[in-house]
């Protein structure tokens, strides 16, 4: 008998269908991967699983876990098997703790929530789950908040929330998309490791086929509300009989076509680049601590060259963005931008900031959800000196809409009409609307599903070549990088330890940390070619 069984499952949320007789499966032990696109019901059916449905919804068909239908139990009866039967993981850890509670009274809660324990000995069960999730006491004190872990520790912790009584079912929906390839290695090893060690299913719901195909024993494929294909994961992956099953696989490995074009004179400069941070004292008369986020980088792009830069979270990658963008003042070293200084503590002049935009992971985040497309595009014209009129911007608008695959109609609707895909669209017309000359990807792509991730890239390709773009593409994904930059940059400890084409970088690694990343990097062909036990 399966541990979790859902039979034809339908769902509608107000009127609107969205699930279609889903059926899938997960026995003790088995780790059986969701995947699809954005939109699919894949969170949904996760959500439908938990009784965590929203307002509106009407939901038939069953699902039984261990033999019991939970659809007909009441909220109270849910909250009973929720967090004690079926643990759950979400993506964002930080969105998912408390950042005014310690780590072990967030754990412990869990099991005050669903045991007649005292705090005592709910505080020692906590302290017990840290531990199976790496974080022992002795490193990680219970008493510390979330702020002060890394996104990796903080994941853990979500991790440790989910297991600490024992559930039969784990559920994790994208529970690595936000991490590097590094930390992302080590939470799939950690809950592959929980799944054999405690004998719980657990369905884990991703995009990323490479991931799922080192991960899953079956996988299921969902598209619009529907499972298209399911099967063990090596006989889907070999017969892919469905059409989207092998789009996604073909996307997965898509590499913009661009042309070989010879770089020009350099654009952007960075010479010796440090940034420090003061840290609070240890003691009321000892020396004040600095971490140094940048330590003596330098770097260079020519027009029309696409620059890549890789490494781990907490490496340096932001903080150095954030000073090309004249945001975070340097304590050493020099940045110039064709020849013109980029100074934080000085100020950058409009007309400066303006030659170089921004292009966000989250572009929903950095949207005032109460802007219409048009006004949020039109952005940065207050950048330019003089003023254009309202008639130019409007031209401009529709110009940069259009050259992103959008329509000029659509400057007229707002943000959370759009598609994440979409949205991202509309972040890189508001970057080229006034024909910079440099633009800055930070992760741009890395929450893309592969289908939408493929098309960005080839819209940035082309970007490129259009307009004689040069990007700084800032990424934890390997595989992106090697799709769209002409050379790479590794980053370690705020040091650049490696740098080279990025054909030559990628495929003979001279620098030890190089080559941990790529063996790090998640690859469909290695996953299933490797051993079927391993």
């Amino acid at each position: 008998m399966s541990l979790l069984s859902v039979e034809a499952l339908s769902l509608s949320i107000g009127g609107t269908p969205i699930l279609h007789d889903v059926s899938l499966a997960v026995g003790p032990g088995e780790i059986l991967g969701v995947i699809g696109e954005s939109g699919s019901g894949k969170s949904m059916t996760a959500l439908a699983i938990m009784g965590l449905l929203p307002r509106g919804s009407r939901a038939r068909g069953r699902i039984l876990l261990s033999g019991r239908d939970l659809m007909p139990l009441s909220d109270r009866e849910m909250c009973r098997i929720r967090g004690a039967e079926i643990g759950m993981v979400f993506q964002e850890p930080m969105t998912a703790l408390n950042p005014l509670r310690t780590i072990g009274d967030q754990v412990a809660e869990t099991v005050l929530q669903h045991r007649a324990a005292g705090r005592g000995e709910a505080m020692a069960i906590a302290r017990a789950a840290l531990e199976r999730v790496e974080l022992p006491p002795d490193r990680f004190p219970p008493g510390r908040y979330p702020h002060e872990l890394s996104g990796g520790q903080r994941q853990r912790v979500v991790i440790a929330m989910a297991i600490a009584l024992r559930p039969k079912l784990l559920i994790c929906d994208e529970p690595t998309t936000a991490l590097d390839v590094t930390t992302q290695a080590q939470i799939l090893k950690l809950l592959k490791g929980l799944v054999a060690e405690q004998g719980m299913g657990m369905m884990f719901i991703t995009h990323d086929l490479a991931v799922v195909a080192g991960l899953a024993d079956r996988i299921a494929v969902m598209r619009d509300g529907r499972v298209v294909e399911d099967g063990p994961t090596r006989q889907l992956f070999a017969a892919m009989r469905h059409p989207y099953t092998r789009a996604l696989r073909d996307a997965s490995a898509h590499r913009p076509q661009r042309s070989r074009r010879s770089p020009g004179t350099p654009l952007l400069e960075v010479r010796g680049a440090v940034r420090d941070y003061r840290l609070p004292r240890r003691s009321l008369l000892g020396p004040v601590p600095v971490f140094r986020a940048v330590d003596h980088v330098s770097l260079t792009i020519r027009r029309g060259e696409n620059l890549g830069l890789v490494g781990e979270s907490g490496c340096g990658k932001s903080t150095l963005t954030r000073a090309i963008l004249g945001l975070e003042p340097l304590q050493g070293g020099v940045i110039e931008l064709d020849g013109q200084r980029i100074d934080a503590a000085a100020g950058v002049p409009p007309a400066l900031r303006r030659r170089m935009q921004v292009v966000f992971q989250d572009p929903y985040g950095s949207f005032d959800p109460r802007w219409r497309v048009g006004r949020l595009v039109a952005e940065p014209f207050h950048l330019v000196r003089p003023r254009p009129g309202a008639a130019e911007i409007e031209r401009a608008v529709a110009e940069a809409l259009e050259a992103v695959g959008l329509s000029a109609a659509d400057r007229r609707r707002f943000p959370h009409e759009f598609s994440g895909g979409q949205r991202q669209r509309i972040a890189i017309a508001r970057a080229l609307v006034t024909r910079p000359e440099l633009i800055l990807l930070d992760e741009a792509v890395s929450a893309l599903d592969v289908r939408v991730r493929a098309q960005i890239l080839d819209l940035l390709a082309e970007l490129s070549e259009r307009f004689g773009l040069s990007y700084l593409f800032i990424s934890h994904d390997l595989s992106v990088v090697r799709a769209i930059t002409d050379r790479v940059l590794v980053m370690k400890a705020g040091r650049i330890v490696e740098e080279g084409e990025t054909e030559q970088v990628f495929a003979a690694p001279r620098h030890a940390y190089t080559r941990e990343l790529l063996a790090a990097t998640p690859r469909l062909e290695d996953a299933l070619a490797a051993p079927a036990d391993g």
